[in-house]
């Protein structure tokens, strides 16, 4: 790939061998069609004809999601006009979804589509996936921004797409660009499975691998543990102890080397804040380490739970938790994590307010022996690594492609 810096119609960076610049043309150029869509309500799937509404369509990775698949609610046979065909791309035309944008593969079979939305066909000049993309650049976003608030709907009309001007290059540009968006997203697409996958997965292993229904006995459980678990309180089989935070206005107080966790940092490698010796010395912070449980009380991150992952002072709005010698500290970060639902619902009113030490010392652990509980913490702690391992390929693959779409593009 070469860059290019000229103004004009040229993008800053293009593959190698393409120097002409691109013409601005409108979208009804290239494209014909430009038609409404079913109106039929949706009926059960009857495994044949799939009917593609708005809310059909991803809103992140723009993928006709088959979570939830329906059929045209239709006795009579229905017209083939709405049945997509590769090369065809849909507009979501009102709504707080105006402007979203779909491009039919032959992979998602037969598809009829719903009268929200709006049908163009690509014609031989232009290349499809070149349009679409073009559908997810800050140059479309302002044309939806502009041309959709007209009125007190939002809305853009088959028209409006149609008069939509688009920079082209030549066609075979647009398909080199197609290609390399169309490798990317299945990068993206296949990393965006794994970790739903994982999701599933830890989700399913939280259910079933601690007990319920007061039973004393998991659904599931590693060979070779057979004994009854134990019901005990949190604060019998811990330490524990919060911080506090210096006097605001004092400057010598921080920009010092002792990491300050807030709640939202307990997870993190690294803080924004320093406190200097003084200022630890002149407030009620305490010292955690590596592998100390951290529990948020206040707040937005009320039972949030992690491992920290730094030497640091907390502040009041954090309990730190010392397991004891028959305690493991990723064990009882699992089951802290499983019943966050609980004790929000429980303790919080609407989901609002802060959570106490005292609170969370008397809270009741279904806790089997060490061994196990060091099985257990390990498996879902591993679990918890590789899910974050794909989120974050995630985040740097979607990263390279709204950087692309913003130097492929003009």
């Amino acid at each position: 790939m070469a860059e290019q810096h000229e103004k004009a119609l040229v993008p800053q960076i293009r593959f190698t061998g393409f120097t002409d610049p691109w013409e601005q043309r409108k979208l009804g150029e290239v494209a014909s069609g430009f038609e409404y869509g079913l109106n039929a309500a949706a009926s059960d799937f009857d495994g044949e004809k799939k009917y593609l509404r708005i809310t059909d369509i991803d809103d992140q990775t723009r993928e006709f999601r088959t979570d939830d698949l329906s059929s045209p609610d239709i006795n009579n046979p229905i017209d083939d006009r709405y049945l997509l065909k590769e090369g065809d791309i849909l507009f979501a035309r009102t709504g707080a979804s105006v402007g979203k944008t779909y491009l039919y593969k032959a992979s998602d079979g037969k598809t009829y589509y719903a009268g929200f939305l709006i049908r163009a066909h690509v014609s031989d000049e232009a290349d499809a996936g070149f349009i679409f993309q073009s559908t997810l650049t800050e140059r479309y976003k302002q044309f939806v921004l502009l041309t959709s608030q007209r009125s007190g709907q939002p809305g853009i009309n088959a028209q409006e797409y149609s008069d939509l001007l688009l920079p082209l290059p030549s066609l075979m540009e647009q398909r080199r660009i197609g290609a390399f968006f169309d490798r990317l997203d299945s990068l993206i697409t296949l990393h965006q499975r794994k970790y739903d996958k994982l999701c599933v997965l830890k989700k399913s292993m939280l259910d079933k691998m601690f007990p319920k229904g007061g039973s004393l006995y998991p659904e599931i459980r590693f060979a070779g543990f057979t004994d009854p678990w134990e019901q005990r309180k949190l604060g019998e089989l811990t330490e524990s102890y919060s911080g506090g935070t210096p006097a605001a206005g004092e400057s010598e107080f921080y920009g010092g080397s002792i990491p300050f966790i807030r709640s939202a940092e307990i997870a993190a490698e690294s803080t924004e804040l320093f406190l200097t010796e003084k200022g630890y010395e002149s407030s009620s912070a305490r010292m955690v380490k590596p592998g100390d449980v951290l529990y948020a009380l206040y707040g937005a991150t009320s039972g949030e739970v992690a491992v920290s992952r730094q030497k640091g002072a907390i502040n009041q709005a954090i309990l730190a938790i010392l397991p004891r010698d028959d305690c493991d500290a990723r064990y009882i970060t699992a089951w802290l994590r499983k019943q966050k639902g609980y004790i929000v619902t429980t303790y919080l009113q609407g989901g609002q307010g802060n959570l106490s030490g005292v609170i969370v010392k008397n809270l009741e652990v279904f806790i089997p022996s060490l061994p196990e509980q060091q099985k257990i913490g390990f498996m879902l702690s591993h679990l918890d690594s590789l899910i974050t391992l794909h989120q974050r390929k995630l985040e740097l693959l979607r990263n390279i492609k709204k950087s692309m779409l913003d130097k492929m593009f003009v």
